[in-house]
């Protein structure tokens, strides 16, 4: 059954109403999407903690990297370019970083905060090759702005 995403935007919006922080607004974000539908074998995000390099930050699931370098895999990737990565078989992807050998597909997206500064990149990996859709990368996207909006 797919994702009910007007659902899901209306229960995070409801869960960090008025909050600003960060760190809080990921964790809820990570927790919600993750239960959200059995593709996500792994969410979470990989913040910016200095220039070029992100490092992990609230998620759900098994094990992730700790320090991801801007110039190094899908979530480097997102995070050096501003863009959605929507990657159908890692495999096929030049530079993957294997944090966990189950992942088969991923999809980060980057975050900004209200100032337009980006904050980190938002990466849900899956056990399934082809997991992700544009519709998926574009109703996720929603969320983080709307979500992240407040954070300065």
């Amino acid at each position: 059954m797919p994702i009910d995403y007007d659902h899901l935007a209306k229960t995070i919006a409801a869960l960090t109403e008025g909050e600003t922080d960060a760190v809080a607004l990921m964790a809820t974000v990570a927790c919600e999407v993750y239960h959200s539908d059995d593709r996500f074998d792994w969410t979470g995000f990989y913040r910016v903690t200095g220039p070029q390099m992100l490092k992990i930050g609230p998620y759900q699931g098994g094990h992730g990297c700790l320090v991801i370098p801007f110039n190094r895999g899908v979530c480097g990737a997102a995070a050096r370019t501003g863009e959605a990565q929507l990657v159908p078989d890692v495999e096929a992807f030049e530079g993957h970083i294997a944090c966990a050998s189950s992942t088969r597909s991923e999809l980060v997206l980057p975050v900004f905060g209200g100032q337009g500064q980006l904050l980190g990149v938002f990466d849900l990996d899956s056990d399934q090759l082809n997991a992700f859709t544009q519709a998926d990368a574009d109703a996720l996207a929603g969320i983080l702005k709307t979500t992240f909006a407040a954070v300065k």
